[in-house]
């Protein structure tokens, strides 16, 4: 293999590990700049969504676009249920929320464990065969990841572009305190901003399903990397988490295709250490 091929495949890979983990830190974004929760269930509703996406392939012959779909709907409900009834009194309480989100964590992976039990499962590919870009070869069922990522990106976009809610949300991530005296109400963006978030975190696991064997333990990685996402992209920045994702996910295919596992994990570790000594703030986080 040339050195041609491996940049263009490492790059490819790259940017489809880059989308995916921006679906997955933008939704932790918005939990946080919603809510000022570090949200540690949110690689559980990564798990939550890749476990119905797989019930619903498997069990209901659903075709896998609508499997994804299905798990955000879900997720959606079931998380704007979870702040109104449990975390609406951790509102801007950030050690304690962080203590009932873990708590939440918990419950969702041993529940996990007793519904699907601990062996890891798999799920059929939405599709079969190989595209072939020039040297670059890519599965189609990667295909499908890259195209429902961007089309869940784009339609996220025009929510908080161009709708009321959305600009209500963007309004509370900014300053809370001026968006409450502008009359938002709380306990409408609240829910809408933390149902939002972990439904994107499950479409994420949902289109990954085929790619990755699902268990109840999968959620530990993603929240993981959405945490480094969040620090080089700056707290509560939208924008930042986006160029970090990719420039997270490049990072990792790079390092994993020219070096190895390990030492493209050390190469990440050193970039977030540089940019917490240099810019506390993240790329595009805003300065106290």
């Amino acid at each position: 293999m040339n050195f041609t091929f491996l940049l263009g495949q490492a790059l490819t890979n790259g940017i489809i590990i880059g989308l995916l983990y921006l679906l997955i830190a933008i939704g932790f974004t918005l939990v946080f700049g919603v809510m000022r929760i570090a949200n540690f269930a949110h690689g559980e509703f990564y798990m939550l969504g890749a476990f119905a996406a797989l019930v619903c392939v498997t069990q209901y012959g659903m075709p896998f676009l609508v499997a994804v779909l299905v798990a955000f709907v879900l997720a959606l409900a079931f998380g704007w249920g979870v702040e109104v009834f449990i975390l609406k009194s951790f509102r801007g309480d950030e050690l304690n929320g962080l203590i009932a989100t873990l708590g939440l964590a918990m419950i969702l992976q041993n529940g996990a464990l007793m519904l699907f039990g601990p062996d890891p499962q798999s799920m059929p590919a939405p599709a079969e065969g190989v595209i072939a870009l020039g040297e670059i070869i890519m599965p189609v069922s990667r295909l499908y990841v890259v195209v429902f990522s961007a089309l869940v990106l784009a339609a996220l976009y025009l929510f908080l572009m161009h709708t009321r809610s959305g600009r209500a949300l963007r309004a509370v991530v900014q300053d809370m305190e001026i968006a409450t005296a502008q009359g938002i109400r709380s306990h409408i963006v609240y829910p809408l901003g933390f149902g939002l978030g972990v439904g994107l975190a499950a479409i994420a696991g949902a289109l990954m399903a085929p790619v990755f064997s699902v268990s109840p333990f999968i959620g530990g990685a993603p929240l993981f990397k959405a945490f480094i996402v969040v620090v080089l992209g700056g707290l509560g920045s939208i924008p930042g988490a986006a160029l970090a994702s990719l420039l997270l996910g490049l990072a990792e295919s790079l390092g994993s295709t020219f070096f190895s596992g390990s030492t493209a994990d050390m190469m990440i570790f050193a970039l977030v250490i540089v940019m917490l000594i240099f810019r506390p703030t993240g790329l595009l986080g805003k300065a106290e």
